[in-house]
């Protein structure tokens, strides 16, 4: 069986979280003997060609970053782009990852991504959803393969059902809203060490100014 992957992700392909989560998914696909190939939006020469594989193969994933609680742009504009299927008997499906660790606020964009299979004449295969996904590309190589186990799980079992089973990926998403214990915890000690967390990330990115800083305000007033 062959699956086209498509990514969604505006990032380049070696600083997409998107890529590494995609690359896990196909190697537990892959592993009955299925193929894969894989197209990146974030390089518009590619796009002829992802929308070539789009028309003629009739097993298509699109694997995307949650951004602004729904898609990114880039993929809405390839999208427009597609022609409509004629032909019954292809299936969309889709993943989609982010920052956030509730899966609630993925919901959205889910309900969104529903709509699209009928839009474009194929039928839903079901929509995979993950998120606490942030750190994915700023943290070690140990600690990025324990995160990407469950995805090359996942593929397994895409690779065996040809679908996303609502209950499995129920609970590979992971808890729909954090428990209140968790959140008073975090109202309490988590916003320190998060500031710690993300300034490391700041500097390791090039930042330099203070994260807090309000360069325009004056302007404002």
């Amino acid at each position: 069986m062959h699956l086209v992957i498509i990514s969604g992700a505006a990032r380049p392909q070696a600083r997409s979280n998107t890529a590494k989560i995609i690359e896990a998914f196909r190697q537990g696909y892959e592993e009955g003997g299925n193929t894969t190939e894989v197209w990146y939006l974030s390089d518009r020469k590619q796009w002829t060609s992802a929308a070539a594989a789009f028309d003629a193969c009739d097993n298509v994933l699109i694997a995307l970053p949650l951004y602004v609680e729904n898609v990114p742009g880039i993929l809405l504009e390839f999208l427009a782009g597609l022609k409509p299927k004629t032909e019954p008997g292809t299936q969309l499906s889709f993943l989609v990852q982010g920052g956030f660790p509730e899966a609630s606020q993925s919901r959205c964009c889910e309900a969104y991504v529903k709509t699209l299979p009928a839009q474009l004449g194929c039928s839903y295969g079901g929509t995979l959803i993950k998120g606490d996904m942030f750190g994915l590309g700023l943290t070690s190589e140990k600690n990025r393969r324990k995160m990407l186990v469950g995805f090359t799980e996942m593929g397994r079992q895409y690779a065996k059902t040809n679908t996303f089973d609502e209950k499995t990926v129920g609970q590979f998403a992971g808890p729909e809203n954090l428990p209140e214990g968790q959140l008073r915890m975090f109202r309490l000690f988590g916003r320190r060490v998060q500031r710690v967390f993300v300034g490391r990330i700041a500097k390791k990115l090039g930042c330099r100014d203070r994260l807090d800083a309000q360069p325009y305000q004056d302007w404002v007033k």
